[in-house]
Formats: C-alpha cells, structure tokens, sequence
C-alpha cells in the first residue's frame, strides 16, 4: 500500500489543532511531568534541519510519560525581545514588533509541521505587554529587597529600613555596595534624598557606576557574551570599556547558593563545572597597604596571605579609582595611554589572555606592612576591577603570571615557599612546602601559616580573613529600544519605581531607533514617556516639570530578563492577577527535564536560577531551583561546500634572455576563474598560461599601464606569476547549488546565483565537470550550508525527519547532515506501515499471536522503555528497524502486536502511528494510551543451545530444554552419541554445567 506522508501528516496535524489534544489540564489527579525547550529566539532566517533537535528528543520524551500516565506540560513560546529585529528596524525603519512577528509566524508553521506535541494555548512572547508587566513587577519587587546574610536569603526593604530605625548600621550583616556605618539617629534626621541614596547601597537592583561593554555602533551596552575578540558578535562592531551609570542586579548575594545548588541538580558535569569557575569562589585574606606620600590605602584579595612577605609589586586594574590619584606626573601620558588600550578589551578577552604581558607603572610605591619594603605600583589589563578589590600583591617568586609580569619590568623575585628549583627563572606556584625568608612564619606548611598571617593582619588592623567570589553583579540596563522598559522615574535625581497598578509600561513610539542627538537611548525619541506622579500615568514628555511630572528611565532591560523566569509563567500563562497562581507553581513545581544549548551556561541558566531563587525567599514559589535534569543536545553539522577561486599574478620576460622584467596581479578580467577540485597544481598552471597566451595583447596593455612601461608583444613572454604556490581561496557557496546529493556544482545556477559571480568561468576536471571542496561545519546561514526541514518534510516526512534526526547518534553528540540517509528511515516507515497491510488492502488479525511474535514485540518494549529513560535515542530507532524486518519475517498481522507496536513507535513518528492506530478502529488519539506492559515471560527462551566443550575446545552444539537442571543437562550430553564416540568409554574427569551458557568437560 502506498504510503503517502504528506496527506496522512497534513490530515493528522489538523486533527491535534482542532482538538487541542496536547492541551494541557491544570485540574488533575495525575502526577506531573514537566519538560521544556530552552526559548527559541524568532530569527528571521527560521529553522534549519539543526534547530529540531533537542525539540524532538523533548517532544519523545513528552509523549512517552502521556503513554505512562503523567499530565505533561510541554509548552511553547518564543524569546522575542532581540537585537536583530532592532538592527533590522535601524536599516529599514520597520517596528521591531512587525519583523518579530513575521518571524513567529513563520517559526510556528514550522514548528507545527514537524508535528511536536506543544500546548500552543499556553504560548508566551517576552515582548507581549501582557507578558513584560510581570518581568517589570520581578524587576520592582528586586528593587524593594536586599540580602540578610544573618538569614541568608532576600528580604523586603521595609525589614531593613526598620533595623535602620532601631539600631542604624549596628549589627547589621547585608551584602552591599559600600560598607555604611551611621546610627539610628542619623538615619531618622536624613532627608528623603539621602536615604534613599543610602538603600540603593543594598537594593537587589540598583543603580551604580560601572565599567560596561559599550558599542559605539550599535549604541549600546552589551553582556560579556554578547562581545567576541573584541567586537560585538552581531555585525563585528569594536566594543570598548567604559564607565557608565547604569542599572545591576545583585547576583553575587546568591553566589554560595548557586555554588551549592549545583550539588542537587542532575546536570552535565562540564556545565556545572562552566559555572562553578564563573561564580569563582576563593578564601583567603583582605589586607591594606599604605600608599607612599599618600593618605590612599590600596586594599588587596589574596588567596595566598602566606606569601606576603615574598610580595616585591603591586598591580591595579587600569580601571580603579586609585590609578588617577597616585600616578605621578611624569607617568601620566604612559598611564592614560595605556588605560586606553585596555578599553578596547572586554573582561572576558582579559580573563582568556595568559601569554601577554602589559602594564605601566604608576610612579607610587606602597609599602608592605610586614616587611617595611617599597612595592613599585603597575596597572596592567590582567587585573580585573570587578573581582576582589581591582588591585593584587603581586608575589612573582610563586605566581606564573606575576612572574612573567616581573620578567618583563625587571621587579624583585623573592622566593618565600621553599623549593629547589631556580624562582628567578620559573615561579614555583605549590602549597605543598613550607615558608622561608618569611619572618615569623618561617618552617610553617601552608594550612598553618595562611592561619597565622592572617590572625596577625587581624591583630595589626590592616585586614581579615574572607571569602571572594569571581561572578559580579550583572549589568541589567541595555541602550536600546527593543527590550522591556524599565518602570522607574525619576524625582530630584533618584530613582523610584511605578506603582504596580501602572504596569505594564509600555514601549512607546519612536520615529527612529537610534540614540538621541544628545546621546541618550533611543527612548529618549520618545513624545509620549514621562511620569505624571499626581495622575499615575505616563504623559507627554514636554510636560515635565520636575513637580508632578517626572523623566522615566531611558534604557531597557537585557535580553536575559524575560527568559529567566518564563518557566514560571507557562504554569499559569494567562493570569492578569499575578505572575503565575502559587497553587499551580507548587503542583508543576521544578522542570523535570530542560533541554537546550551548552552555550547558555554562564548566561541564562545562571540568571534563571537567580531569579528562582529569589522568587523562593520571598515566598512566591517552592523551589530553590527551577531545572532538575538538564541535558545540553550536540549540534547537528552540516555539509558546506566551496569553489576554489584562483588568484595569481603574471610575470612578464625577456623572449630572449628569459630574464624576469616585471610582475603584478593579474589584471580584472582574469580574476574570476574557479577551478575544480581536484585539478593537479601543474595543470591549473598549465591552463592560465594558455589562457594569458590567448590573451597576450590585453594583458600586457594592462601592464603597460600601470607600470607604465611600453613592453611590445613580440620582445616578451607572460606566464603565471605564483612563487608562494598559493594560487586559490576557497569560497563557502550555497550547497543548492550542487547537483542533486553530489559534490558536483551547477555553473549556470552559481553564475546566476550571485551578480559577482555572472561572468565566472571554470577550470573544469578531464570529464567535463566542476567539483566542489566540501567539509563538516557549524550549520549556519552564513555558510550557505542550511538544510530546511520543509523540504524534508515534503519528500520524506515530518515522521522521517523525526527518526533521522534521532537515528543520527548520541543527543549530545553533535553529528554531520546527511540528506541521503533519510531515505533508510524512509524505507524503514514504509515497511512499517506496509506491516498492516496485504497489498493494499488493510489487513489486521484478531488471532492469537504466536510466542516468536509476542518475543519480538517484548523485547523492543524492553529496549525502548530503557532507552528513552535513558535518552539513548538513537539505539530506539535500530531497534525499531529490527523489530519490523522480524515481524515481517513471521507474517505478522495480529492485532496484539502491531497496536502496541504503534504505541511504542508514536513517540518518535507520531503521524504514521495515528493513522494506524485509526485504521486499526480505535477512537480518538494514539497520545494517551497506555505504554506498553514488559511481560518477561515472552523473553525466557524454551530451548538453549549449549556448545560443549572438551577439554577447552568446543566440539558440537546440543539444543536443551531451558526448563532442564544442571544434572539433567549433565545427564542428557553424557548420553549424546557425539560425547560417547568422543569418550570412548572413558569417565570425564570433571563436568562443569553453566545453565543456559556452556558445557565443560574435562577427560
């Protein structure tokens, strides 16, 4: 019987639409399964074969706790605020929101053909208003707490201003920007303006100075993710550092959190690893040094306080406070030259860079407080402003990159961990050895003496013992227009946040999305964006007047705002009363399963757990932490071809002498040849000097002119000019390009592909025809190596596509695209769906199945069952070929088999086993019927074949009853007449029976 995927797909698809069958029900007895797709951002480019991966492996996942009983929540929505859509709408002028939702849409009619079982109706888009008022309301309750570190969790403001009121500053343990120190009196008499200056000190978002990513080209500031090499990741414009008032989130009062969390979650352990070294935490000591002709203190976190003595140099970030202060007038031009450079790198470029050394010297000393010696003071671009304090005490004798850094500036190197080796030459970076040179700490190991240096820092007041941390506050404002606005005004200078019955504030109009003239953010276009405080709501902004009507906060929120709490919101996603209903956030609780990108570590899965957390302390949800299995999918690769452009010169000779005259590029006309493949390096030479020879005239008239020469034709001899032998570039072309499933290129189709291209012409292989160079690469737009799953879904099924993509290995493997080898899995559900059928009439027996039959199908749930649990994906659909070529074999029609048979496929082909299941005459969905039962029984064999071996050799085979003891067994190959013409009447000396596997026989 034909089987047609397209009718039976486009028919099924409509029959989930209509009945809403993954709609999902909040009222239930069942247990709960939550299993989530990390948010897809709406690119305008729309899905290629890469994108589905993960979403199918969930989509299985989801569909196989339907069959086991489970009320799945399998949600889809779209991460819709984004810079693309901005840039786009700077080039073109069209509203982001227009270009956001073309993309949906085409994302979605997508996502819809390839049949995942999502329960559209609870579909979110970040850039929805009835979205953003709540992220905008997470974003004012974060303003209105701050971190007890007595209770170690977030607490409303209004606790901390009552311990202000009662005791000031006194007793008081919060994590902070400054540490403040004032009475309760002097909190009581200070004016509005100061405290509230005061609470930003501790707010969870505040607003403060900072050094920032910004993009001068873009407008923007952008997240250290967002910045690559040196330039922004989208359109490669240079990024620099610089400080900036701008909006952070506290994060780092939740770093021991984070680092803990991790122990209860079912992660990938390099992923836990990502995010253990961003958090970074480190124990050791804070210590100040005294400045020379300075009242200023340089303070320093050090992990190795027992080194103190060996430290000959200081090293501050160019970017501290200090660094103007104390650079003396005869470094200032080297200092300011130097901080300059250094802006031009982001932090991450600055971790990454271990190999350069760089710095400058401030011209001031400090002085070590426990050896009395002068400490020359550098900046240099490997210390960070944003981890510890922005300086170091720098100990080269047991540092590598200290010691490098004293390399190159001629510092002291004094050795203070003993060790045989030379410090001059290598640091000696160990804690496996004692002090020496060190005073007091001399002979100590590193446990003790790090102990004692640090209860004499105490003793001296100069510092104590802490513990540090890498991660930082996290930058929250963006100079865009494109995000959700921030609901803060602004009165006399300081923020204050809009009631929450003003929410949502909306994004306004603008005529352009670029920053103002004066340099403010593209809101700053805006008529209509001011805050009438007396009428609570937002007005024309040419009536502010600083009274009643006040400026709102230009900037927008990043990015990673909407996508850190998503989650939450699809357990309840239409609710105008509240973020999510607490009932419904306590029953669907943690993702069970969360499937996504292993570059996401340090970004969003850090952020969303943050937010979790936070949402936890003050009592909105249950969880500390929102994804309790997570598995980052591989990325499926693809096929990128390339034609090999030539480019060479042309040497001009003396007919005569064959002395070389002159050489140059060859001229334009000869600049777009393309050669194949695999043509020899001498014969593609020997075929451009053919083809200068046909060209002679023109191409010395060429070189007459811009040598100005007047060589004559006759007196010279052009020929290729190559002496580096490097006499192509490959150039990435679209793969559509190529002839079918080969390697071979369309030229007429290339030519016409590109204007560049039109007047190409080919060195072709001895057969006529153009091969291209080809390799395994990211899928990727740009490499013209994008499969698009409608067209996979056209010739081979969504269900094809499905089980390829699972076929091709491991999840978490990524694996190359093969278009060719869907037509195996083609074939396999053709076989399948031809298993129910008797040419092409529909055939399903009410008979009995055979014990064969009923083994085959037993041992497929048995795999199946064990795979999916086990996300081996892949191995399933081998399983599912064997099975079908055994069914097959046997003839098998029975009802018994091929209806649970349907059911354990549909996960992974969800189509195909519908129309069976409805061919079979069962009503409604295969969704919700009940998986499969194991029946071991099915799989115990009823004869054994036991080889039998003598004396370590096997001799024959006998076929057994499996229900036989060993005795029997023993008995029954003693009677063989195979062992009794081996025996010969001997008695064996020994006889081992292992049941069900060997024979042993000893003689």
């Amino acid at each position: 019987m034909f089987y047609d995927h397209q009718q039976i797909e486009k028919k099924w698809q409509k029959y989930w639409e209509d009945n809403q069958t993954y709609k999902t029900s909040n009222n239930t007895d069942k247990p709960k399964f939550y299993v989530l797709d990390m948010f897809p951002y709406p690119s305008g480019a729309g899905l290629h074969v890469g994108h589905p991966l993960g979403y199918i492996a969930s989509d299985i996942y989801a569909r196989y706790k339907r069959h086991q009983g489970f009320n799945v929540l399998h949600p889809v929505g779209y991460d819709s605020f984004g810079l693309p859509a901005e840039q786009y709408a700077i080039q073109t002028g069209q509203h982001p929101a227009v270009t956001t939702e073309q993309n949906i849409t085409r994302y979605e009619e997508q996502l819809r053909k390839i049949g995942f079982s999502f329960d559209w109706s609870r579909e979110v888009r970040t850039s929805d208003a009835s979205y953003y008022k709540w992220t905008q309301w997470i974003f004012i309750e974060l303003f209105h707490s701050w971190y007890n570190k007595n209770t170690d969790k977030a607490e409303s403001i209004e606790t901390l201003i009552k311990h202000f009121e009662e005791k000031g500053t006194e007793g008081l343990n919060a994590n902070q920007n400054d540490e403040l120190n004032f009475t309760a009196e002097e909190w009581k008499s200070a004016s509005e303006i100061d405290k509230e200056d005061i609470l930003l000190n501790y707010r969870l978002a505040y607003r403060a100075e900072t050094t920032v990513n910004w993009c001068p080209a873009l407008g923007t500031v952008l997240a250290n993710d967002e910045v690559k090499d040196g330039k922004s990741e989208r359109g490669g414009f240079p990024v620099f550092q610089k400080k900036m008032m701008q909006w952070s989130m506290r994060i780092s009062a939740y770093s021991e959190r984070l680092l803990q969390g991790l122990k209860t979650l079912d992660w990938p352990q390099p992923l836990k690893d990502s995010q253990e070294y961003w958090i970074g935490k480190s124990q050791g000591a804070q210590v100040r040094f005294n400045v020379e002709g300075h009242d200023e203190i340089v303070e320093v976190f050090t992990t190795r306080p027992d080194t103190i003595f060996g430290a000959t140099f200081m090293v501050l970030a160019p970017e501290n406070p200090l660094v103007e202060t104390i650079t003396t007038d005869a470094q200032k031009a080297e200092v300011d030259t130097y901080i300059e450079e250094t802006s031009k790198k982001t932090e991450r470029d600055r971790m990454a860079d271990v190999k350069n050394v760089s710095g400058a010297f401030t011209g001031s000393y400090a002085i070590n407080p426990f050896s009395g010696e002068k400490m020359p003071i550098y900046i240099s671009d490997y210390v960070l402003m944003g981890y510890g304090t922005g300086a170091v005490m720098a100990v080269p004798a047991h540092d590598e990159r200290d010691h490098r850094f004293a390399k190159k500036f001629n510092l002291e190197i004094k050795k203070v961990v003993e060790t045989e080796e030379d410090v001059q030459e290598k640091s000696f970076d160990s804690k496996d050895s004692v002090c020496v040179n060190s005073d007091f700490l001399n002979g100590l190991n590193y446990n003790d003496a790090k102990s004692k240096i640090i209860s004499e820092i105490e003793n001296k007041g100069i510092g104590h013992g802490t513990t540090n941390y890498r991660q930082r506050d996290a930058i929250f404002s963006r100079q865009r227009y494109w995000g959700e606005p921030v609901p803060i005004y602004y009165k006399d200078g300081m923020p204050y946040t809009l009631p929450t019955s003003a929410l949502p504030l909306e994004l306004p109009e603008v005529e352009k999305y670029l920053p103002t003239e004066d340099g403010d953010p593209p809101l700053g276009n805006a008529k209509t964006f001011a805050w009438d405080e007396a009428n609570q709501k937002v007005v024309d902004t040419n009536l502010i007047d600083e009274k009643t009507v006040f400026p709102l906060e230009l900037s927008t929120m990043p990015g990673w705002a909407g996508s850190s709490w998503y989650f939450l919101r699809y357990m309840d996603p239409n609710n105008d009363e509240v973020f999510t209903n607490k009932n419904l956030s306590d029953y669907w609780g943690q993702v069970d399963l969360y499937i996504g990108g292993s570059e996401h570590a340090t970004g969003h899965l850090l952020y969303s757990r943050f937010w979790n957390m936070f949402l936890k302390d003050r009592g909105y949800i249950n969880n500390d932490e929102p994804f309790q299995k997570l598995i980052n999918q591989g990325m499926i690769l693809g096929m990128s071809a390339f034609v090999r452009r030539l480019h060479f010169g042309v040497e001009v000779l003396d007919s005569k002498t064959n002395e070389s005259l002159a050489w140059g590029t060859a001229p334009s006309f000869l600049s777009n040849y393309y050669v194949s493949k695999n043509v020899s390096y001498d014969s593609i030479i020997l075929k451009l000097n053919e083809i200068i020879s046909d060209n002679k005239q023109k191409v010395l008239d060429r070189i007459n002119e811009v040598i100005n020469k007047d060589y004559k034709i006759d007196d010279v001899i052009l020929k290729v000019y190559d002496p580096n032998q490097n006499i192509y570039s490959e150039i990435h072309v679209d793969v559509s390009l190529l002839k079918g499933t080969s390697d071979e290129l369309d030229t007429e189709a290339f030519k016409a592909w590109r204007p560049d291209y039109s007047d190409a012409e080919f060195i072709y292989e001895e057969d006529g025809k153009y091969i291209t160079g080809g390799e395994v690469e990211k899928m990727s737009k740009s490499k013209y190596n994008v499969v698009n799953p409608d067209d996979i879904c056209e010739e081979y099924g969504a269900d094809g596509l499905r089980l390829y993509e699972m076929f091709l290995g491991p999840l978490e493997q990524s694996k190359p695209w093969n278009t060719q080898g869907l037509s195996g899995v083609y074939g396999f559900l053709k076989k399948f769906w031809n298993l129910y059928f008797d040419g092409d009439t529909f055939t399903v027996s009410d008979e009995e199945p055979t014990k064969a039959e009923y083994k085959v199908l037993h041992t497929l749930i048995k795999k199946v069952v064990y795979d999916i649990e086990n996300f081996s994906f892949n191995t399933s659909v081998s399983s599912f070929m064997i099975a079908v070529n055994e069914l097959q074999k046997l003839k098998c029609n029975k009802r018994n088999i091929l209806e649970p048979l349907a059911v354990i496929i549909s996960p992974y082909a969800p189509h195909i086993c519908e129309e069976l299941w409805s061919l079979m005459g069962n009503e409604g969905s295969i969704e919700y019927v009940k998986f499969p039962i194991l029946d071991e029984k099915y799989l115990e064999e009823d004869e054994i074949e036991y080889p039998i071996s003598v004396n370590g050799k096997v001799k024959f085979k006998i076929s057994l009853s499996a229900q036989l003891s060993a005795k029997e067994v023993e008995d029954l190959v003693l009677q063989n007449e195979k062992m009794e013409q081996i025996l010969e009447g001997k008695t064996p000396k020994k006889i081992i029976v292992v049941p069900k596997r060997i024979v042993n026989i000893v003689i």
